[in-house]
């Protein structure tokens, strides 16, 4: 059985979504960079060893990226799942990660990397918004991508009613990717991820809103 270490900086709402999903995992650990995080004590809650590792105790970047590696080391996880988890980590660090940690982001990449995503498809005006699982490369937001989620950006949204509706699919989205690469069902060629189905093709990576 494969195991993961879950990174959060907050409530913690993914990683909730994945560990009562259920999934054929062991999760590890839950750490954060904020000892206040909501999330941490929902994890104790459930069992789950959990560390708080403050970067603001750290002088440069580099130091607490380090302390994050050798923390989520000692648990020897398969996978590293970015749950919110609100710091730029450096080239190094997502290196040494490389092919096993992934991260959810509240728009259908590559469109509105970064922050206030909700806020920048509501200036843009698109029709369509979402949620995207990727795996983690040097370039922030635009690495490999397992699986999307669309919503339709309706009259009348604002920020919360449309981060809202995004949320729900990115509980539904995230341990269904945790799932995949838990399944060994997960291959990169070429910088694109497929997903195997059960007959060795290719199963579907964009799912609308019900």
């Amino acid at each position: 059985m494969k195991s993961v270490v879950i990174l959060i900086s907050g409530r913690g709402s993914n990683m909730r979504a994945i560990v009562e999903a259920r999934l054929p995992l062991s999760v590890a650990a839950v750490i954060s960079n904020r000892a206040d995080a909501a999330g941490l004590a929902y994890a104790r809650e459930q069992g789950i060893t959990v560390e708080a590792i403050e970067h603001r105790g750290f002088p440069t970047r580099e130091a607490f990226d380090a302390a994050l590696a050798q923390a989520i080391e000692r648990h020897r996880p398969d996978l590293v799942v970015m749950a919110g988890f609100m710091r730029i980590l450096g080239d190094a660090f997502v290196a040494r990660f490389a092919g096993r940690m992934i991260n959810i982001h509240p728009s259908l990449l590559p469109m509105f990397p970064g922050l206030h995503t909700h806020r920048r498809a509501l200036e843009e005006g698109v029709k369509l918004h979402g949620a995207t699982v990727h795996f983690v490369t040097p370039s922030l937001d635009h690495g490999p991508i397992v699986v999307q989620a669309a919503v339709p950006v309706l009259p009348g949204d604002d920020e919360d009613a449309l981060a809202a509706r995004v949320l729900e699919q990115e509980h539904r989205i995230y341990p269904l990717a945790v799932r995949w690469f838990a399944e060994d069902r997960l291959v990169i060629r070429d910088g694109v991820v497929r997903v195997k189905d059960s007959s060795g093709g290719d199963t579907a990576q964009l799912l609308m809103a019900p």
